[in-house]
């Protein structure tokens, strides 16, 4: 097939190098001029695992290009994915679909013939009518323009293999057996015979989809973020308790990781936004579980910087502290609402010093938060620290021998922020060891 994605974002960009992969011809139409040449150069704008060899792959093999011109993306293929960005509403928990509704205004009146759009973009529910609206009075088309519903579940660092090996694909539909279900079944045919559960379903389904997933998935991580302030009053071990919890079949212990919390530009946005849309359809009742999700997830920055104040009677001016972990995440270089920052943000608000490290987020972050110290060595950036703050469970960090260490920093303490690393070989190494959720 011939396709076109809109939008070459993270999302975007990744879906256009799969599609690629599946044996399509693809069409990136982006409107920033720098990330096209970039993209067509067969390298991404960012970090994703993988994914720079797949774009160079698919670029040098010509069944992937990128363009800034939507009158070249709506000549080239019949089908059109859109993948923008839709950011939390500044000031606001809602979704912002000022990109959503731009692209599909550029788009439509380009649209001479029968076509399918397909949004990917994570939405709220009801969005799906006012897209066909916009595409059926500017698009020459008319309704001979079908809209589908494809929403991504796409785990950053594991994007590529959630495209091409999707534990779930979900289209949705305004009527059953259209041309845009057969359009979009040719599309995913590889992946589909695979064994892909595929869920056919309404517009107001596939929207609701991603917004659920990612409320429910950050309700777990706060649920046992919660337990872990129960923990810290009874003396208990918070790791210890997930993975008993986790041996119940119910409940399973996949997501389910105590620590600093979830951060990122899905989850925070997602939950917010899934609960300000309920509370404009009058099922605000329904939503409360969510914004003490919410609630959860602040409090552990605040626990995490509490628990450094106490290192030292509560006053940290002057003091020298070394974050590892920049990212929300580890093997990404995206810092949006990282927990990571956050906690070195107002370190530094609080008079300490504060170097950070992170082996692939260090740009992103130098341009966010000029205020920091930042170096690329973790080893090096213990020197002279009063406190090391472990706060992105980067690999690298979990390999780093801790006796290596001991004689750099002025004081041998470690708050681990994620209970990622190896506590008794830590102690045994001479450092005092501290842990959320943990005695």
């Amino acid at each position: 097939m011939k396709l076109t994605v809109v939008g070459c974002g993270y999302l975007g960009a990744t879906h256009a190098a799969c599609m690629a992969e599946l044996g399509h011809e693809v069409l990136g139409m982006d409107s920033d001029m720098d990330k096209v040449h970039v993209l067509n150069s067969g390298k991404a704008p960012f970090f994703e695992r993988d994914l720079d060899q797949l774009l160079t792959k698919h670029t040098q093999s010509g069944k992937l290009k990128f363009t800034a011109s939507y009158a070249e993306a709506a000549h080239f293929a019949d089908l059109h994915f859109i993948g923008v960005g839709t950011p939390q509403t500044p000031g606001e928990d809602t979704y912002d679909l000022t990109h959503l509704y731009s692209a599909v205004r550029q788009l439509a009146p380009r649209l001479t013939g029968p076509a399918v759009v397909a949004v990917k973009s994570t939405v709220p529910v009801g969005t799906a009518p006012r897209v066909r609206d916009l595409l059926h009075e500017f698009a020459p088309a008319g309704d001979q323009v079908e809209v589908a519903w494809n929403p991504e579940f796409l785990r950053e660092s594991f994007a590529i293999e959630d495209t091409l090996r999707p534990d779930r694909l979900v289209l949705g539909f305004q009527e059953e057996h259209t041309w845009a279900e057969t359009m979009l079944r040719q599309c995913f045919e590889k992946i589909i015979d695979a064994g892909a559960p595929t869920i056919v379903t309404d517009w107001a389904t596939a929207e609701l989809a991603k917004g659920a997933a990612n409320s429910f998935l950050a309700t777990k991580i706060s649920f046992i973020n919660a337990m872990a302030e129960i923990c810290e009053k009874s003396d208990a071990d918070v790791h210890q308790l997930a993975e008993i919890l986790g041996h119940d079949a119910r409940i399973g212990r996949r997501g389910m990781r105590p620590g600093l919390g979830f951060g990122g530009g899905c989850l925070p946005k997602d939950l917010r936004g899934f609960t300000a849309r309920a509370g404009q359809l009058g099922a605000e009742a329904a939503t409360g579980i969510l914004r003490e999700a919410d609630a959860v997830n602040t409090r552990r920055r605040d626990a995490l910087v509490d628990l450094a104040r106490e290192q030292f009677d509560g006053d940290l001016a002057g003091k020298r502290i070394t974050v590892w972990g920049a990212a929300f995440k580890p093997n990404t270089d995206d810092i949006r609402d990282s927990p990571a920052l956050a906690v070195a943000q107002k370190l530094h608000e609080l008079g300490a010093t504060v170097t950070v490290t992170d082996p692939k987020a260090l740009d992103n972050a130098r341009k966010l938060h000029p205020e920091l110290d930042f170096i690329e060595d973790p080893i090096a950036a213990v020197q002279d620290a009063d406190l090391l703050l472990h706060l992105t469970e980067w690999a690298e960090f979990g390999h780093i021998d801790p006796h290596r260490l001991a004689h750099r920093p002025a004081q041998t303490m470690v708050i681990d922020g994620r209970g990622t690393l190896n506590a008794d070989t830590w102690r045994e190494a001479g450092w005092t060891v501290r842990a959320l959720g943990r005695r």
